[in-house]
């Protein structure tokens, strides 16, 4: 039903919604995401009663709104050996690929909720769309799993694609990283850790408005704390699960902004909603890779909220999703 009242002209939309168009910040917000915020409204008033597993069911029903998988794409599931455990690794590939380049992504959820199931349809499409493979990385969450075990997972699951290499299919110098929200947090630290460590880095990454500073100290996150699907607070909950204690977002091995060493990185396209808390973190983050003498590209979608990437049925979503794929496979390639 969300999805039928979508296509509805603009002006009908914004009646609906019963206020005039928002603007904060020079911008203003995207009609259909205004009427969809209103339909949606706040389904976790009071986050001190609500479990990790209250909110992961919460997203897993939202996800059904997703865009159906691309017909093409077909998948099948690893299982990459980290400490103490195994983890699920699903591969993206489709009979009309020739590229021999592959894409490790990392969900967004906070590091507390999302799965492969949530970002599922996102990662046919990316696959289709890129003309490469794509792996899923289905790392442990928190609170179960604090800080820093869904990174270690990550980063495990990076080496793994780049050992493995042979046996995938890919050319273990093509394996880029992507991203959304807390996923663009690990697979910039994807990207740190690799060169520091002295092993392959990524060919490049792609971060979907990233959570780059967990000490949270951006204008954005103020002028845009409440109203915008992604919150202060829910923020606030996220790290509270994630964080064994909040001294921990200073460090900048959970927090890929305070990273002072950001030179001979991977090439960066980075891309931020102008409705989202997280906007200015990821432009900021965007400038420091910049300064530092990395290749990068930013791009702000200045009416968008967190997440869009999951909204194709939001329209003019899906052309923005496709001109960044396209920017982006130029890196990869």
């Amino acid at each position: 039903m969300i999805k039928l009242l979508m296509m509805l002209p603009n002006w009908l939309l914004l009646f609906l919604a019963g206020k005039k168009q928002i603007e904060i910040d020079g911008r203003k917000l995207h009609i259909p995401f205004q009427y969809l915020l209103k339909l949606s409204g706040n389904p976790f008033e009071n986050l001190d009663d609500v479990s990790p597993d209250d909110f992961r069911n919460g997203f897993i029903a939202q996800s059904e709104l997703s865009p159906s998988a691309t017909p093409s794409v077909e998948w099948k599931d690893h299982e990459v050996e980290v400490a103490e455990g195994k983890i699920r690794v699903r591969e993206y590939y489709s009979p009309s690929i020739s590229s021999d380049a592959g894409l490790m992504f990392y969900h967004g959820g906070g590091f507390v909720i999302g799965n492969i199931e949530t970002h599922h349809d996102l990662n046919t499409y990316l696959c289709n769309k890129l003309g490469s493979k794509v792996f899923s990385v289905e790392y442990r969450l928190s609170p179960e799993n604090k800080f820093p075990i869904p990174l270690d997972d990550s980063f495990k699951a990076y080496k793994w694609a780049v050992a493995s290499s042979e046996k995938l299919g890919i050319d273990p110098n093509k394996i880029s990283v992507a991203g959304d929200s807390c996923g663009g947090n690990i697979a910039a630290l994807v990207c740190i850790r690799s060169r520091k460590e002295g092993i392959q880095c990524p060919k490049a990454q792609l971060l979907l408005y990233p959570w780059t500073d967990l000490e949270m100290k951006s204008d954005s996150i103020e002028s845009l704390n409440e109203g915008f699907s992604l919150t202060k607070p829910i923020l606030e909950w996220f790290r509270k699960h994630y964080l064994n204690d909040l001294s921990e977002a200073s460090l900048a091995t959970a927090s890929p902004l305070l990273e002072e060493e950001l030179t001979n990185l991977p090439p960066a396209h980075i891309c931020t909603a102008g409705f989202d808390p997280l906007r200015d973190e990821g432009k900021k983050y965007s400038e420091k890779l910049l300064e530092a003498g990395n290749q990068v590209t930013y791009k702000e979608y200045s009416g968008y909220i967190h997440l869009f990437a999951n909204m194709q049925f939001i329209p003019g979503v899906k052309q923005s999703i496709d001109e960044i794929c396209e920017g982006f496979k130029q890196m990869m390639n």
